[in-house]
């Protein structure tokens, strides 16, 4: 059945695709935390260890609740790789195993990405789409971007 919540068809769609995004970039992000988490040596290791590894977990949460979030809306959830490589606004870099201090000026920069996508697709959401509740559910995906980066950014200080 599709949701008669007050929301077109049309507009139903667009936010579906807008997660459908969201979601690849959480994807994205989560494989390359995993990576780091698993490759990172030195000084600091065990530190970055726990620390990439309360991001990824922070992230497998708010997978499942962006998947929730479209099927909720009436749309079905994207779930393989390929798709998420071909909808992510993120880059991979294969076969490239930075340096800590690398890890962390990725993963920001991939954070502050997510920030800014985040940001449009709120207020498209919002304003054109009549979707407040995707919109206030993306706000606080943004929050803990923003909370994520802050971190990272301390690390850099």
């Amino acid at each position: 059945m599709e949701p008669q919540i007050g929301i077109s068809k049309q507009n139903l769609q667009k936010s579906i695709a807008f997660l459908s995004s969201v979601l690849a970039d959480e994807m994205t992000l989560y494989i390359k935390i995993r990576k780091f988490h698993w490759n990172v040596s030195g000084n600091s290791f065990m530190e970055l260890h726990k620390l990439f590894e309360n991001q990824y977990k922070q992230l497998e949460a708010s997978i499942d609740e962006i998947a929730e979030r479209i099927s909720k809306l009436g749309g079905k959830t994207i779930g393989t790789m390929k798709e998420f490589s071909e909808l992510t606004r993120l880059k991979e870099n294969p076969n490239k195993y930075p340096s800590q201090k690398d890890m962390i000026l990725e993963l920001l920069e991939d954070q502050e990405t997510v920030i800014v996508q985040l940001r449009k697709d709120i207020t498209v959401c919002a304003e054109e789409n009549n979707d407040a509740g995707s919109a206030d559910f993306m706000t606080g995906l943004m929050e803990d971007h923003e909370t994520m980066a802050w971190i990272l950014r301390r690390y850099l200080s």
